[in-house]
């Protein structure tokens, strides 16, 4: 008799440490992870090698905590975008504060969340790999208790699922929303409320498919980062008001009839950037026929950034519903000082998010066991694969051998460089490691 598989979170404790995992104390080679764990090594004393991410645990906490109870206080469901981390043991940690569910992208995403049993998922995409759909098909008719909402936004998808899943023999409706795109020229999504119309006439005319609501992404709405915050938002508001409308004709247009009595329609949008955006119209929503699930979905708030989201975040512009932390630090090594203006750091591309801003350098571990001071004077002006460019003021002592910590921009691009990152308390000593999966 075959043995029983090993439950997924029993897996990751007792998965071996190895070459695999970057930055990590070479005498732990062979410990499990729950092993090394239970060390509580320190990251700065335990043989941590640079470069080495971690993750701070408090802030992190603390930015869990506040969309939760953003999100609550405004009467939203929660569905997290997972991909930002892909951290298992994240999507549990938002669970555990009331998330509705996890948000994803593609089908792999989807694997790895049932894998940990993530019973909730909204895909944010149009899924037509007809692979996917049968994988997809059995999940659903094998668990009555996994619910499933992707994106429909074209007749051709509409077709493709359709085949699909009749070629599956599904025996569960897929539940679909018809995305209504952010503007011309934004990403994915129908342009015109006409063209959503006739996708949701497509989609009753199948049996494989079930009509539950609309959703789109205003974080893609064409100039809303142009002007100024005012502008933005005025531009925002106008595309979500827009997706509101459509539900509600929708609604009334009797598109919703076949779900069952009292049966939530889904309502959703948002990301990291214009949430209070999504708050403000989704409670200007009247009554419906149905109840609504006003399906929030950011997620690079997880660990926030020092740059792209921590300019545009909603709390920048309504600092009375909170604050959200940077919780990542790269810690980089000085290990070229060839000039009185000039060093380099061992992390680059390969290490750093870089798409959108260039790291920024935050504190300084001098190599002699001096005090740790705080990086004035010293930035960041290009990365290569392996190092970061670094300029000096006079002012600004850096030797060889000192600890860097940057702080990084646009998480989204951040974790998936690295598959086990060290989580740590205030003083450095390592709590956990969260395994990622990209």
């Amino acid at each position: 008799m075959a043995a029983a598989p090993v439950p997924a979170e029993t897996s990751l404790t007792e998965e071996r440490v190895d070459h695999r995992f970057k930055g990590l104390p070479p005498d732990a080679e062979g410990l499990t992870v729950g092993e090394l764990t239970a060390q509580h090594r320190n990251l700065f004393t335990g043989g941590f090698t640079t470069p080495v991410l971690a993750l701070d645990e408090e802030r992190l906490d603390h930015n869990l905590a506040q969309l939760g109870t953003y999100t609550a206080r405004h009467g939203l469901a929660f569905a997290p975008h997972g991909k930002t981390s892909m951290a298992p043991a994240l999507f549990r940690r938002q669970l555990a504060l009331g998330a509705w569910g996890i948000t994803l992208a593609v089908p792999h995403q989807v694997r790895v969340a049932r894998a940990f049993g993530i019973e909730r998922i909204f895909l944010a995409n149009e899924l037509v790999d007809a692979a996917a759909l049968r994988a997809l098909s059995a999940d659903l008719d094998a668990d009555p208790s996994f619910r499933f909402v992707c994106y429909v936004d074209s007749l051709a998808g509409v077709a493709l699922m359709d085949e699909a899943l009749r070629e599956a023999e599904a025996r569960r409706p897929l539940d679909v929303v018809v995305e209504l795109a952010a503007g011309d020229g934004a990403r994915t999504g129908a342009r015109t409320e006409e063209e959503c119309a006739r996708i949701a006439e497509a989609v009753a005319r199948t049996s494989t498919l079930r009509l539950v609501g609309v959703a789109g992404y205003e974080g893609e709405v064409p100039g809303a980062t142009a002007g100024t915050p005012a502008e933005g938002h005025e531009k925002v508001t106008g595309w979500l008001r827009r997706l509101t409308a459509l539900l509600a004709e929708f609604d009334a247009s009797g598109r919703f009839d076949a779900l069952d009595s009292g049966a939530e329609v889904v309502l959703s949008a948002g990301g990291s950037a214009w949430f209070d955006a999504v708050a403000e119209v989704f409670e200007e929503l009247p009554p419906l026929s149905h109840p609504v699930l006003k399906l929030l979905r950011s997620g690079a708030y997880v660990s926030h950034d020092e740059g792209h989201y921590r300019e545009l975040t909603p709390f920048n512009r309504v600092p009375d519903e909170g604050a959200l932390q940077p919780a990542l630090r790269l810690w980089a090594q000085v290990v070229s000082r060839p000039s009185p203006d000039q060093a380099f750091l061992n992390a680059g591309k390969r290490d750093a998010a870089h798409d959108l801003h260039l790291p920024q350098p935050r504190e300084i571990r001098p190599a002699d066991g001096g005090p740790v001071r705080a990086a004035t004077g010293v930035s960041v002006t290009g990365l290569s694969d392996q190092h970061a460019w670094v300029r000096t003021e006079p002012d600004a002592p850096l030797a060889v051998g000192d600890w860097v910590a940057l702080g990084m921009s646009h998480p989204c691009t951040m974790f998936d460089k690295w598959q086990l990152i060290p989580m740590t308390a205030p003083d450095g000593t390592v709590v956990e490691y969260v395994r990622t999966f990209f």
